[in-house]
């Protein structure tokens, strides 16, 4: 078949025609076409405010923003007061995330980003920030015996969740009009990265993923698929997935982790939607909690 046939072709099908190079044209619409862009780097001045703690965090409360804020909580919960800490609001539908301050603590822009003012040290990339966290308070979470399981699964979560937000997510809830090809595709790894968990949790009826033993690995997966099969994530997704009736045990595991105290109040932080008792915008004390919680 030639160029030009199959360019007619395809046009006839109204698919898209890959240029020879590709140029960004204008937006390309949805809920961040504001922002987008190709390009890495600094667009405005903006200087990072700082708090009162060691722990001087920059995030916003979606899936890996919550990852650190639930493990802050579960360490200041086991009584590692070293990791108290401060969690500034960073609107990422704003652009915040591309403030000189900000960028200068993570170059890739994106949330979260956290500043450990004892040692002068920047973390971004939520997996990377709780393996760190982990490590400077004692191997918390990630115990000598479990490391390497609990790393597979971080780094399971880390690999796999782009599929679930940047596809499923995406397509699903995002763009700027329903595409049946896309979600089709992503619905069907999100299916299967699921059914991994429910193989996982089902073995021996596993209270967490590992066992009895709640580590990083619950922390980094509940904010993504917890509360997607819960129905907290994009709306009616988990009846979307088919998620009680496919996937009970990631369903009960869930429930489990959801009900955590530290992941009640790590899941507030840093956000303006929600229920009102659900937003907490900024966090720089224990008692910043009090109000939302004696509503729940």
């Amino acid at each position: 078949m030639s160029t030009t046939s199959g360019s007619a072709e395809a046009a006839s099908k109204n698919e898209y025609v890959l240029p020879k190079v590709w140029k960004q044209e204008g937006a390309n619409g949805g809920k961040w076409s504001g922002i987008n862009r190709p390009t890495a780097g600094a667009r405005h001045e903006q200087e990072l405010p700082r708090g009162k703690h060691p722990l001087q965090l920059y995030s916003m409360g979606t899936p890996n923003g919550v990852k650190v804020t639930i493990l802050l909580e579960e360490l200041l919960e086991a009584g590692v007061k070293e990791a108290e800490y401060d969690a500034f609001y960073i609107n990422i539908g704003e652009g915040e995330q591309f403030g000189s301050g900000f960028v200068t603590l993570n170059p890739n822009s994106k949330i979260p980003a956290l500043l450990d003012t004892t040692t002068n040290t920047r973390m971004f990339e939520s997996g990377s920030i709780l393996l760190q966290l982990s490590e400077k308070f004692n191997n918390t979470f990630c115990p000598p015996e479990l490391r390497s399981e609990v790393l597979n699964w971080l780094f399971w979560q880390m690999g796999a969740a782009p599929y679930l937000g940047g596809g499923f997510g995406h397509f699903y809830h995002y763009a700027p009009y329903k595409m049946k090809y896309p979600i089709d595709r992503f619905t069907m790894e999100i299916k299967r990265q699921l059914d991994v968990l429910e193989r996982q949790l089902a073995e021996n009826n596993k209270t967490y993923l590992l066992g009895d033993d709640y580590t990083l690995a619950d922390i980094a997966i509940y904010p993504w698929y917890g509360t997607l099969v819960l129905g907290k994530g994009y709306p009616d997704a988990d009846v979307f997935l088919n998620a009680k009736e496919e996937y009970p045990n990631v369903v009960r595991w869930a429930q489990h982790v959801a009900g955590r105290p530290a992941v009640i109040r790590g899941s507030m932080v840093n956000k303006r939607w929600g229920e009102e008792h659900e937003q907490l915008e900024e966090r720089h004390d224990a008692a910043d909690f009090d109000e939302n919680l004696s509503k729940l």
